[in-house]
This record gives C-alpha cells, sequence and structure tokens, in this order.
C-alpha cells in the first residue's frame, strides 16, 4: 500500500456502526436488493417460501435465483402445492440454479415434512430449520430474520469480508465472524446487516479492487487486506 494511504488509514474516524449503515442504506439504493428480502417484497415471505428460496440460492447468484424462485412459486408456494411436483419436474424447474438436482430432493423432503410433523405450517424455529438436510445457520439465520423478524445474524462472504476489511471484525471465517458479531453488533441492526452488505459487497466493497473512492464509509474504514482499490 502507498504512503499516502498509510497515512490515511492512521487518520480514520472511529467506526460508528449506525453511521456506517445509514451512509451504505443511502450508497445501495441503485443497485438490486438480496434476493431474499426482494422476494419477500414481492410477496413470497413466508417462512417455507423463504426456506425454499434459500436453497434455491446456494452456490446460485441472486441474478439466477429471483428468476427461478419466481417461476417454482408460480406452480408450487406451499408444502401442498410442491409435493404435487414430482421430482423431476421440480428438478426442470429450479435447472438454473447449481446443484439442482439435489436441491430438488432436499426441498420435497422438507415439503413432506412439513406436512407430516408440522401440519402443512413451517414454524419459525431455528432447530426444526436447522434439522432440514442442506440448511445450515447462515441460511436458517437469514429465513427467519426475513420472514419472522427474529433477531439472527445470517454471515455470507460479503457480510465477512467487509466486516473484516472495516477492521470491525477480526475473525479468520465466517462462522468466526458470526459470533464475533453476536457479542458486538447491536441488536436492532442483526436482519439489517445482510440486507445492507450484500448488495453493498457486491458494487462497491468487492473482493477485488474494492470502489474505494466511492465508498461511502471511507473515512472510518481501516481498509484491512486492501494493496489496490478502485
Amino acid at each position: 500500500m502507498d504512503k499516502q494511504a498509510q497515512t490515511s488509514r492512521r487518520d480514520k474516524l472511529p467506526f460508528d456502526i449506525g453511521t456506517a449503515f445509514d451512509r451504505i442504506d443511502a450508497a445501495i439504493r441503485p443497485w438490486p436488493k438480496a434476493a431474499l428480502f426482494q422476494l419477500a417484497e414481492e410477496g413470497y415471505g413466508s417462512t417455507f417460501e423463504q426456506l425454499v428460496a434459500c436453497i434455491i440460492s446456494i452456490r446460485t447468484y441472486d441474478e439466477v435465483t429471483l428468476p427461478v424462485s419466481r417461476k417454482l412459486f408460480e406452480r408450487a408456494r406451499t408444502p401442498a402445492d410442491m409435493i404435487a411436483l414430482s421430482e423431476r419436474d421440480l428438478d426442470a424447474l429450479i435447472s438454473p440454479s447449481t446443484f439442482h438436482e439435489r436441491k430438488a430432493g432436499q426441498i420435497l423432503a422438507i415439503a413432506h415434512r412439513v406436512l407430516d410433523e408440522f401440519g402443512g405450517e413451517l414454524p419459525g424455529e431455528r432447530d426444526v430449520l436447522m434439522s432440514f438436510a442442506g440448511v445450515g445457520p447462515k441460511c436458517a439465520n437469514l429465513v427467519l430474520g426475513i420472514a419472522c423478524g427474529a433477531p439472527f445474524i445470517s454471515v455470507d462472504i460479503h457480510v465477512h469480508r467487509v466486516t473484516s476489511r472495516w477492521g470491525y471484525v477480526q475473525a479468520a471465517t465466517p462462522e468466526k465472524t458470526l459470533a464475533v458479531l453476536e457479542a458486538k453488533l447491536p441488536p436492532q441492526y442483526w436482519i439489517e446487516i445482510n440486507r445492507l452488505l450484500v448488495p453493498f459487497g457486491k458494487h462497491i466493497c468487492t473482493g477485488k479492487l474494492p470502489h474505494c473512492s466511492t465508498c461511502p464509509v471511507l473515512d472510518m474504514c481501516q481498509q484491512v487486506g486492501v494493496t489496490s482499490h478502485r
């Protein structure tokens, strides 16, 4: 990093998370919303719909997740609707997503369990969501936050990278970042952090050559690990 950047790092303001989130909220308005938040705004906000969309989103770009989820929900929005589809038909509907064959089986298995064990209504309970094959903490937390307003933090690669780059978190993995954020981040931001930092991480604080020159929180960011930027 050049001397000017090193000097500017020493002159950074203390990191204020509330101010940062306000600025980022304004900065990301021109960009598409994160897929599950967008689907919720369109009316696909039930716990079951959000869980299905989250499974579709795994290792899949939002630009694919959104149209695939919409296409599926045109045919099936409830567990009863879903099991009326054959696994072959379901697989065809979600085929643009990564690992679609596996996901089709997982979604049908979830739909059957929701009908058999919960009377067709998926409860907003973390232990229940985590008991389904293919559902990890990131997915469960995101679904509960969006569908139920439950206080959980979902840490994906964007949340991990951005908070580490700020110097707000010092953790080697997303899982460790989650633990740090649960101890440090004010609860009112637990759901918001994913909504804000996914588009922010995609379009401004990118993995390679972040757009530091247009970053709304540059005056507070420690730029940890940033060796070159735009």
